[in-house]
Protein backbone atom coordinates (compact mmCIF):
# COMPACT_ATOMS: atom_id res chain seq x y z
CA UNK A 1 0.00 0.00 0.00
CA UNK A 2 3.00 2.29 0.80
CA UNK A 3 4.89 1.51 -2.35
CA UNK A 4 1.64 2.34 -4.39
CA UNK A 5 1.11 5.57 -2.42
CA UNK A 6 4.63 6.06 -3.53
CA UNK A 7 4.54 5.84 -6.81
CA UNK A 8 1.71 7.98 -7.10
CA UNK A 9 3.40 10.99 -5.25
CA UNK A 10 6.28 10.06 -8.01
CA UNK A 11 4.04 9.84 -10.21
CA UNK A 12 2.37 13.43 -9.71
CA UNK A 13 6.20 15.10 -8.83
CA UNK A 14 6.57 13.83 -12.88
CA UNK A 15 3.31 15.56 -14.22
CA UNK A 16 4.55 19.17 -12.07
CA UNK A 17 8.00 18.78 -13.92
CA UNK A 18 6.62 18.55 -16.87
CA UNK A 19 3.68 20.90 -16.78
CA UNK A 20 6.39 23.45 -15.60
CA UNK A 21 9.30 22.61 -18.11
CA UNK A 22 6.10 22.92 -20.90
CA UNK A 23 3.74 24.93 -20.17
CA UNK A 24 -0.11 23.66 -21.23
CA UNK A 25 -0.25 20.22 -22.21
CA UNK A 26 -2.97 18.08 -23.31
CA UNK A 27 -3.94 15.01 -21.07
CA UNK A 28 -2.64 12.79 -23.98
CA UNK A 29 0.69 14.23 -24.33
CA UNK A 30 0.82 14.19 -20.15
CA UNK A 31 0.24 10.32 -20.29
CA UNK A 32 3.21 9.98 -22.94
CA UNK A 33 5.73 11.97 -20.95
CA UNK A 34 5.25 10.19 -17.47
CA UNK A 35 3.74 6.21 -18.86
CA UNK A 36 0.67 6.63 -17.90
CA UNK A 37 -3.06 5.51 -18.88
CA UNK A 38 -5.44 8.57 -19.60
CA UNK A 39 -7.45 7.73 -16.84
CA UNK A 40 -4.68 7.54 -14.18
CA UNK A 41 -3.68 11.03 -15.63
CA UNK A 42 -6.88 12.33 -15.00
CA UNK A 43 -7.41 11.08 -11.56
CA UNK A 44 -3.82 12.66 -10.76
CA UNK A 45 -4.74 16.21 -12.46
CA UNK A 46 -7.31 16.12 -10.29
CA UNK A 47 -6.00 15.25 -6.76
CA UNK A 48 -3.64 17.98 -7.98
CA UNK A 49 -6.20 20.69 -8.82
CA UNK A 50 -7.22 19.79 -5.59
CA UNK A 51 -3.93 20.70 -4.08
CA UNK A 52 -3.60 23.49 -5.92
CA UNK A 53 -0.97 22.53 -7.94
CA UNK A 54 -2.13 22.90 -11.29
CA UNK A 55 -4.99 24.30 -13.41
CA UNK A 56 -7.58 21.90 -15.21
CA UNK A 57 -7.95 23.65 -18.24
CA UNK A 58 -9.77 22.32 -21.60
CA UNK A 59 -8.42 19.43 -23.20
CA UNK A 60 -5.54 19.68 -20.57
CA UNK A 61 -3.97 21.61 -17.91
CA UNK A 62 -0.74 24.03 -17.17
CA UNK A 63 0.89 24.87 -13.43
CA UNK A 64 -1.25 26.75 -11.24
CA UNK A 65 0.73 30.40 -10.82
CA UNK A 66 1.22 30.20 -6.92
CA UNK A 67 2.95 27.18 -7.32
CA UNK A 68 5.71 27.83 -10.06
CA UNK A 69 7.94 29.08 -7.76
CA UNK A 70 8.24 26.23 -5.02
CA UNK A 71 8.38 24.08 -8.31
CA UNK A 72 11.17 26.45 -9.76
CA UNK A 73 13.43 25.79 -6.70
CA UNK A 74 12.74 22.53 -6.49
CA UNK A 75 14.09 21.89 -9.89
CA UNK A 76 17.21 23.96 -9.22
CA UNK A 77 17.46 21.84 -5.78
CA UNK A 78 17.53 18.58 -7.97
CA UNK A 79 20.49 19.82 -10.60
CA UNK A 80 23.87 18.14 -9.40
CA UNK A 81 22.05 16.95 -6.28
CA UNK A 82 25.52 13.94 -6.14
CA UNK A 83 27.67 17.16 -5.68
CA UNK A 84 25.49 18.95 -3.67
CA UNK A 85 25.08 16.22 -0.67
CA UNK A 86 28.97 15.61 -1.21
CA UNK A 87 29.81 19.31 -0.81
CA UNK A 88 27.31 19.65 2.71
CA UNK A 89 28.48 16.20 3.80
CA UNK A 90 32.17 18.07 3.44
CA UNK A 91 30.34 21.02 5.46
CA UNK A 92 28.72 18.98 8.35
CA UNK A 93 32.22 17.61 9.34
CA UNK A 94 33.55 21.13 9.87
CA UNK A 95 30.59 22.32 12.32
CA UNK A 96 31.44 22.33 15.61
CA UNK A 97 29.00 22.08 18.85
CA UNK A 98 27.28 25.15 20.84
CA UNK A 99 28.53 27.28 17.88
CA UNK A 100 26.96 30.27 15.63
CA UNK A 101 26.66 29.46 12.24
CA UNK A 102 24.54 30.97 9.34
CA UNK A 103 23.09 29.39 5.89
CA UNK A 104 21.86 31.00 3.00
CA UNK A 105 19.06 30.44 1.28
CA UNK A 106 20.78 28.19 -1.64
CA UNK A 107 19.87 24.55 -2.39
CA UNK A 108 23.59 23.26 -1.84
CA UNK A 109 23.14 24.84 1.48
CA UNK A 110 19.94 23.24 1.93
CA UNK A 111 21.50 19.98 1.77
CA UNK A 112 23.87 21.23 4.42
CA UNK A 113 20.40 21.65 6.41
CA UNK A 114 18.77 18.63 5.57
CA UNK A 115 22.22 17.03 7.09
CA UNK A 116 21.83 19.17 10.46
CA UNK A 117 18.45 17.93 10.67
CA UNK A 118 19.03 14.20 10.08
CA UNK A 119 22.29 14.35 12.96
CA UNK A 120 21.85 17.47 14.42
CA UNK A 121 24.28 18.99 17.41
CA UNK A 122 23.41 22.15 20.07
CA UNK A 123 24.00 24.53 17.22
CA UNK A 124 22.57 28.22 17.00
CA UNK A 125 21.54 28.52 13.67
CA UNK A 126 20.66 32.03 11.44
CA UNK A 127 19.35 31.99 7.78
CA UNK A 128 17.49 34.21 5.53
CA UNK A 129 16.07 30.94 3.60
CA UNK A 130 11.81 30.29 4.20
CA UNK A 131 13.30 26.28 3.28
CA UNK A 132 15.55 25.97 4.93
CA UNK A 133 14.24 27.46 8.14
CA UNK A 134 11.59 24.70 7.78
CA UNK A 135 14.11 22.18 7.91
CA UNK A 136 14.88 22.52 11.68
CA UNK A 137 10.90 22.19 12.45
CA UNK A 138 10.93 20.08 15.95
CA UNK A 139 14.66 19.28 15.83
CA UNK A 140 16.34 19.58 19.05
CA UNK A 141 19.25 21.16 20.26
CA UNK A 142 18.81 23.55 17.84
CA UNK A 143 18.49 27.20 18.42
CA UNK A 144 17.10 28.52 14.88
CA UNK A 145 16.62 33.08 14.21
CA UNK A 146 14.58 33.34 10.59
CA UNK A 147 15.84 37.10 9.17
CA UNK A 148 13.21 39.64 8.46
CA UNK A 149 12.99 41.68 5.64
CA UNK A 150 11.34 41.31 2.29
CA UNK A 151 10.34 38.09 0.60
CA UNK A 152 11.82 37.09 -2.55
CA UNK A 153 10.07 34.72 -4.20
CA UNK A 154 12.11 33.11 -6.72
CA UNK A 155 14.53 31.80 -3.30
CA UNK A 156 11.96 31.73 -0.90
CA UNK A 157 14.42 34.02 0.89
CA UNK A 158 14.08 36.84 2.81
CA UNK A 159 16.73 40.08 1.60
CA UNK A 160 16.95 43.87 2.08
CA UNK A 161 17.35 46.62 4.30
CA UNK A 162 15.44 45.49 7.34
CA UNK A 163 17.74 42.05 7.08
CA UNK A 164 21.32 43.94 6.49
CA UNK A 165 20.44 46.05 10.06
CA UNK A 166 19.33 42.71 11.79
CA UNK A 167 22.94 41.41 10.76
CA UNK A 168 24.67 44.67 12.17
CA UNK A 169 24.04 43.53 15.26
CA UNK A 170 25.12 39.69 14.92
CA UNK A 171 28.40 37.73 14.90
CA UNK A 172 28.60 34.14 13.37
CA UNK A 173 31.53 31.43 13.79
CA UNK A 174 30.77 30.20 10.59
CA UNK A 175 28.76 31.07 7.62
CA UNK A 176 28.08 29.04 4.81
CA UNK A 177 26.74 30.69 1.34
CA UNK A 178 25.62 28.80 -1.84
CA UNK A 179 26.77 31.07 -5.30
CA UNK A 180 24.73 31.46 -8.47
CA UNK A 181 27.84 31.72 -10.51
CA UNK A 182 31.80 32.32 -9.82
CA UNK A 183 32.85 33.97 -13.19
CA UNK A 184 36.41 34.09 -15.02
CA UNK A 185 37.14 37.01 -13.21
CA UNK A 186 37.16 34.94 -9.69
CA UNK A 187 34.61 36.18 -7.93
CA UNK A 188 31.19 35.34 -6.61
CA UNK A 189 27.99 36.29 -8.42
CA UNK A 190 24.35 36.84 -8.22
CA UNK A 191 21.10 37.04 -10.08
CA UNK A 192 19.73 39.92 -7.79
CA UNK A 193 20.85 42.98 -6.69
CA UNK A 194 19.05 42.50 -2.76
CA UNK A 195 20.40 39.03 -2.45
CA UNK A 196 24.12 39.99 -3.40
CA UNK A 197 24.04 42.89 -1.11
CA UNK A 198 22.75 40.90 1.84
CA UNK A 199 25.58 38.39 0.66
CA UNK A 200 28.15 40.76 1.34
CA UNK A 201 27.03 41.54 4.56
CA UNK A 202 26.99 38.13 5.66
CA UNK A 203 30.94 37.64 4.51
CA UNK A 204 31.49 40.81 6.78
CA UNK A 205 29.83 39.39 10.03
CA UNK A 206 31.75 35.82 10.41
CA UNK A 207 34.75 34.47 11.51
CA UNK A 208 34.55 31.78 9.26
CA UNK A 209 33.50 32.15 5.75
CA UNK A 210 32.67 28.83 3.40
CA UNK A 211 31.34 29.05 -0.17
CA UNK A 212 29.35 25.82 -1.25
CA UNK A 213 29.65 25.78 -4.90
CA UNK A 214 29.37 23.02 -7.62
CA UNK A 215 31.89 22.61 -10.33
CA UNK A 216 28.80 23.46 -12.90
CA UNK A 217 28.81 26.82 -11.18
CA UNK A 218 32.30 27.79 -12.21
CA UNK A 219 32.81 29.89 -15.65
CA UNK A 220 29.23 30.90 -15.54
CA UNK A 221 28.20 34.59 -14.91
CA UNK A 222 25.25 36.52 -13.30
CA UNK A 223 24.22 39.87 -12.79
CA UNK A 224 25.76 41.36 -9.66
CA UNK A 225 29.07 40.97 -8.03
CA UNK A 226 28.75 39.33 -4.22
CA UNK A 227 32.78 39.28 -3.61
CA UNK A 228 36.10 37.67 -4.70
CA UNK A 229 36.15 33.97 -4.25
CA UNK A 230 39.36 34.50 -2.23
CA UNK A 231 37.46 36.29 0.19
CA UNK A 232 36.18 32.73 1.51
CA UNK A 233 37.21 28.91 2.04
CA UNK A 234 35.63 27.10 -0.98
CA UNK A 235 34.21 23.60 -1.09
CA UNK A 236 33.47 22.18 -4.30
CA UNK A 237 33.15 18.94 -6.18
CA UNK A 238 36.08 16.63 -7.65
CA UNK A 239 34.39 17.35 -11.14
CA UNK A 240 36.22 20.63 -11.45
CA UNK A 241 38.38 21.59 -14.37
CA UNK A 242 42.17 20.89 -14.26
CA UNK A 243 42.13 24.86 -15.31
CA UNK A 244 40.14 26.37 -12.69
CA UNK A 245 41.78 24.13 -10.23
CA UNK A 246 45.03 26.10 -11.09
CA UNK A 247 42.92 29.63 -11.58
CA UNK A 248 42.18 28.66 -7.72
CA UNK A 249 45.88 28.32 -6.36
CA UNK A 250 46.38 31.26 -8.86
CA UNK A 251 43.64 33.06 -6.95
CA UNK A 252 44.62 31.86 -3.46
CA UNK A 253 41.91 30.20 -2.97
CA UNK A 254 41.30 27.53 0.05
CA UNK A 255 39.50 24.89 -1.62
CA UNK A 256 38.13 21.84 -0.06
CA UNK A 257 37.41 19.14 -2.51
CA UNK A 258 33.98 16.69 -1.50
CA UNK A 259 34.30 12.75 -2.50
CA UNK A 260 31.19 11.88 -4.32
CA UNK A 261 31.51 8.48 -3.06
CA UNK A 262 31.28 9.93 0.67
CA UNK A 263 28.33 8.68 2.60
CA UNK A 264 25.82 11.43 4.06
Amino acid sequence: MNQSGGLKTDRQGLIRSHLYANGFSTIQDIADAVGASLATVRRDLQLLQEAGAIDRVHGGARIAKGSSVELAFQEREKRQLGAKRAISNAAYKRLSPRTAIFLDAGTTVLQLAKLIRIDPMPLRIFTNGLIVAQEFMNVPNLDVVLLGGQLRSENASLVGPQAEAMLETIWFDQLFLGASAVSGDGAIYSVDSAESSLNRKMLSRSSNRFVLADSSKFGTTATYKVAPLNSAKLITDADLSKDWRAQLIDLGVETIFADQGAKS
